[in-house]
Order: C-alpha cells, then structure tokens, then sequence
C-alpha cells in the first residue's frame, strides 16, 4: 500500500512485553496505568511519526473472552482472544500482510524476534522502541524550540507602541 509516494510502515507492539521492559511502565502503580500511559507514549508517537500502529495485548486466559479491537487516539489496539496470545496475533497477521508491507514488530522475546524476521517482517526489541521514541519526543522538541525562537525574532522586530497595544489587548481581553 502507497501512500503520497511511500511505502506505509506498520509497527506492531507486543503490550504486555513492553510494559515488563521500560522501568516508567513497571513502575506503575497497576497494570492499566501501565497499559494507558503505553498506549499515550505510543498515540504520541504515532501522530508525529506517522507510522501506523497496532498494540496487542494478550487476554488469551481470560475464559470466553472473544477478543476486542478498539481505536484509541490513532492506534490500533487489540486485545486476542481465549487462547490467542499476542505473539500468535502477530504471527497470523505478518502471515497475511508480511510480505507485501513494510512491517516492524517491538517484542523483546528472543523466540518471537525469529519468527517476525521467517515471516517477513523485522524486530525492533523493547530498549530500541524506548529509544526511537524518546529520539523522536526531542526532535520535536527541537523544533517547536526553532520555531519559538523565530517566533520571539519576529516580535522583536515591532516597534515598542505595537508591543505595547499587544500586551494591554492581551490583558484585558478588548479586541477594539
């Protein structure tokens, strides 16, 4: 699938296995804060990275469970269905898609890895993941901090009668 020109990445996440890797994860005080602020680290990245992802989380021990898929803030989140765990979510999807797309899959499970790459797809662990992202956080950063500056220039460059009206507009909220 093309898209303005390039080939669209997909990135899936094994949940669980990522909340059990980063330390802001672990020490949350339970498990769903874990997976919310999983889920906002990863809507965050997702919305400047442009990379389509899908978060799975295993529920393969919940007894009837059919499995869910939700949208939350742009990803994709499963959670697999009575005796589906993640990794096997994975595997039938890679089998499907694999071959024909650009796809990434954030495991440390050693096991896992091998078979992401036998299928087509490529392995990012758990540390890279929390690197790409947090690379990603401060390159925006950067640039929110060039365009602030050149921003401040720009203002700089107004005589002092127009800061001056800007500043008691501000204040007292009169737009006349």
């Amino acid at each position: 699938m093309k898209e303005k020109g390039k080939l669209k990445e997909y990135l899936f996440v094994d949940g669980y296995n990522i909340i059990n890797s980063w330390e802001i994860l672990k020490s949350q005080e339970s498990l769903e804060a874990a997976r919310n602020l999983l889920l906002e680290i990863l809507s965050e990245y997702h919305h400047y990275s442009d990379i389509i992802i899908i978060v799975v989380f295993d529920a393969h021990l919940v007894k009837g469970n059919m499995g869910t898929e939700e949208t939350y803030k742009g990803l994709h989140v499963v959670y697999t269905r009575e005796k589906e765990t993640a990794d096997n979510f994975i595997e039938r999807t890679l089998d499907e898609i694999g071959r024909i797309k650009r796809v990434r899959v954030a495991t440390s499970d050693w096991m896992e890895q091998q078979i992401v790459l036998s299928r087509g797809g490529t392995r990012i662990s758990a540390r890279e993941l929390e690197v790409e992202v947090e690379n990603s956080r401060n390159m925006i950063k950067r640039k929110r901090k060039i365009a602030n500056n050149k921003n401040n220039m720009q203002i700089g460059r107004l005589d002092e009668d127009i800061i001056s009206k800007l500043k008691h507009w501000g204040k007292s909220g009169d737009k006349s």
